[in-house]
């Protein structure tokens, strides 16, 4: 009795084990003869039950700016029902969420227009899903500079035919009126998170790279860190390294210079 529970307890293992889904990697290195259709996550149609529309939620104001911002989504439209009721249809208009100063959502675009025009023109033109808007507020206050950051979903990484949150992250920035949409990280970089010094005028940010090219983001991967001066007319991204040591004799003949 007791061979038959072991040898049943190690067949239970390996099922177990054959049950258990291979995590996929972030990154898929492409093969130059390889072509790839990329669909953003909301219009994929042929793969899921849930048709997509295309729609705007009403228009929101980011910080004392003459702009309205114009949240471009998809409105879900779920098919439910059974043997008895038949298909019925539920509908969600809502594609953004707004907290001061932030937007979130999983948005196709974002439509800006000036308060006193009719003219209504895209932040981008790109396939992407933007995922978080936020107005700097604090540097618009003290410097009279009005930018928005973006956390966005720009490429098809894991070459799945999707644009979506299980490709990498990566950061952007524009003005308050949606033009100079710039991309601030690295490609094949995935954007850990960023924060504004006031004091120095300055956005900073952290990505991790995958230096061993296994497709995945590690601690056997390098973290990099970068800033950028808001108060520059052509913002530039600098590299820095916060855990680079100087001797004191270095640091003294570099402020002699």
């Amino acid at each position: 009795m007791k061979v038959k529970i072991g040898v049943l307890s190690m067949i239970l293992g390996f099922v177990a084990m054959g049950c258990q889904q291979e995590e996929k990697p972030k990154v898929i290195y492409p093969d130059k003869a390889e072509v790839t259709t990329v669909e953003t996550k909301d219009n994929q149609r042929e793969l899921s039950s849930v048709e997509d529309i295309r729609i705007s939620d009403l228009p929101i104001t980011m910080g004392e700016t003459d702009y309205l911002l114009h949240p471009v989504g998809e409105v879900r439209v779920y098919s439910t029902g059974s043997k008895y009721s038949g298909k019925i249809n539920q509908y969600s208009y809502t594609v953004s969420n707004f907290s001061p100063d932030e937007l979130t959502g999983n948005l196709a675009n974002i439509m800006f227009q000036h308060k006193d025009s009719l003219d209504i023109r895209p932040l981008t033109e790109q396939k992407v899903m933007i995922y978080s808007a936020t107005y700097l507020k604090s540097i618009a206050e003290r410097y009279k500079k009005h930018y928005i950051v973006y956390r966005v979903y720009d490429k098809d990484t894991n070459k799945d035919g999707l644009i979506d949150a299980n490709d990498i992250k990566t950061l952007y920035i524009s003005e308050v009126d949606g033009t100079g949409f710039m991309k601030l990280t690295v490609d094949l970089q995935e954007f850990l998170d960023w924060t504004v010094v006031d004091a120095q005028h300055r956005l900073y940010f952290r990505t991790v790279e995958d230096i061993n090219k296994n497709g995945a983001f590690d601690k056997d991967d390098n973290v990099n860190y970068y800033y950028v001066d808001l108060m520059k007319k052509e913002l530039e991204v600098i590299a820095y390294n916060p855990l680079a040591v100087k001797k004191v004799a270095e640091v003294n003949e570099e402020l002699a210079q």
